[in-house]
């Protein structure tokens, strides 16, 4: 029983993290319809700043507030890419990813792995020293489904706003954006900008969890974050009551739980990154079934 509270625990504690993630994919991918790939470099971005910071002795939470903007940053510079000089979103998306490789090094002054052990974290600091004894082993869920609920609160509000409904406007209908005076490539900027510092968000939270930074660490974080949104919204797309950004952290604890349990039936490690391409593909093709099912339930037969 305590080995299956154990992987539960796990699964929940990192699903909570990066549904962060999945959120800022949610703005980028379905709101903004922007495949950005730069997913791959934010991610390791926050989790570089974060351990340069918490090592120089700087305060975790501060740590994840610069990490959220520098991924911000790097959302932009995205976005100024694809709307100022006119190169494709793919492309885009790919750029920064290769230029966050040499960023993330020079944060952590050339170190792929930077550690920064017994050093105060969100985890051990704050609030969480007031826990009972007997809830302390669950202060990792506890500050990670904190962290996510505050994301996602902040996250739907936003989205409620002017500014919030003329990004959404902005990915699906720009002519409107621009009908109310407002120019839809500086929102699509904003969205990539938000949606990546969600990202390093998250890298920075993982970080503080492990206690070290890794640049390689973000790879394979775009297939991860896009087949947690896609797995959400399909599942769920019918459920009135529930928001997109549940919708995306949801999945990303179904993905999450997907993957541990094939690696507790014995998939070898090895084979984990093709383990998140098979799951992605699958989520892809449900997609696609599903959304030819619900376009089919709307045609109606043309009667004489």
């Amino acid at each position: 029983m305590d080995v299956l509270i154990g992987i539960l625990t796990n699964i929940f504690e990192e699903g909570f993290i990066y549904g962060i993630m999945a959120m800022g994919v949610y703005i980028s991918y379905k709101v903004m319809d922007f495949p950005d790939l730069s997913v791959d470099g934010t991610f390791p971005l926050g989790m570089c700043v974060t351990a340069s910071l918490i090592s120089a002795g700087a305060d975790p939470l501060l740590a994840c507030i610069v990490a959220f903007i520098a991924g911000s940053l790097a959302g932009c510079i995205t976005g100024i890419l694809n709307v100022k000089l006119k190169i494709t979103d793919l492309l885009s998306g790919i750029l920064v990813m290769t230029a966050m490789w040499s960023v993330n090094l020079v944060v952590t002054k050339g170190s792929a792995v930077l550690p920064f052990y017994n050093k105060n974290t969100i985890f051990n600091t704050g609030l969480v020293q007031i826990l009972p004894e007997s809830v302390q082993k669950y202060r990792v869920l506890i500050v990670a489904g904190l962290m996510m609920i505050i994301v996602k609160i902040l996250m739907d509000l936003y989205l409620k706003t002017k500014s919030g409904l003329l990004l959404r406007a902005a990915g699906d209908n720009p002519q409107f954006v621009t009908s109310m005076s407002r120019n839809p490539g500086m929102m699509k900027i904003m969205g990539l900008a938000i949606g990546n510092g969600c990202t390093a968000l998250a890298g920075s939270i993982l970080s503080q969890q492990n206690e070290s930074a890794n640049i390689t660490a973000g790879t394979g974080m775009v297939v991860m974050s896009l087949a947690s949104v896609i797995i959400g919204t399909s599942i769920f797309n019918k459920v009135k009551f529930m928001k997109a950004t549940s919708m995306a952290v949801i999945g990303a604890i179904i993905y999450k739980m997907c993957l541990v349990a094939a690696m507790q039936l014995g998939l070898p490690t090895n084979y984990l990154k093709l383990l998140m391409a098979v799951i992605f593909t699958v989520a892809l093709v449900s997609n696609n079934f599903f959304s030819k099912g619900r376009r089919k339930q709307n045609v109606q037969p043309n009667r004489l």
